[in-house]
C-alpha cells in the first residue's frame, strides 16, 4: 500500500486521471440527482429533465476540471473565454451523445431509465476526458 501511495505522489498523469475520475463521479452524481429530481419531483419529461441535469453538471464540471483536474491557469480573459467556449462546445457534442444514447437505450432497447443513464454516463465521462485533455485545457491557453 505504501508503494502505491508513493507511486501516486510521483506520477502526475495518474494523479490527473484519479482526480478526473473523482470529479467525473461527482459530476455524474450532480447529473443523476438533478435528472431524477426533475423526472420524479417536478414530473418533467425525459428531454427537459435530461437537459436540465446536463446544464447543471456542465457548470459543475467546468469549475472542477479547470481548477483541480487540469489546473489551468489562464493569464487573460481571452484565453479564459476560449476555454469556456471550447468546454461548452464539446459538452454540447457530448450532450448529443448523451441524448442519443438515452433515447436509443430507453426507446430502442427498452432499457430502464436508471441503467440507460448509468451506461450513458460512463460513455460521457470517457469522451469528456478526451475532449478536455486534448482539446480544451491545453498549454496554448496559458
Amino acid at each position: 500500500m505504501r508503494q502505491l501511495i508513493e507511486k501516486l505522489k510521483e506520477d502526475k498523469r495518474l494523479q490527473e486521471i484519479i482526480t478526473y475520475l473523482f470529479f467525473g463521479v461527482m459530476t455524474t452524481a450532480v447529473n443523476f440527482v438533478t435528472f431524477f429530481l426533475a423526472r420524479n419531483l417536478f414530473i418533467w419529461n425525459l428531454v427537459i429533465s435530461n437537459t436540465f441535469s446536463w446544464v447543471l453538471s456542465v457548470l459543475f464540471a467546468f469549475a472542477t476540471n479547470k481548477k483541480w483536474v487540469f489546473k489551468s491557469k489562464t493569464t487573460s480573459s481571452r484565453h479564459f473565454f476560449s476555454e469556456l467556449s471550447k468546454f461548452f462546445f464539446y459538452r454540447i457534442v457530448s450532450f448529443g451523445i448523451d441524448m442519443g444514447c438515452m433515447l436509443l437505450f430507453i426507446d430502442g432497447f427498452h432499457m430502464g431509465e436508471f441503467w440507460a443513464k448509468l451506461v450513458t454516463q460512463i460513455i460521457i465521462v470517457v469522451a469528456n476526458y478526451v475532449f478536455s485533455k486534448f482539446l480544451i485545457f491545453t498549454s496554448k491557453n496559458v
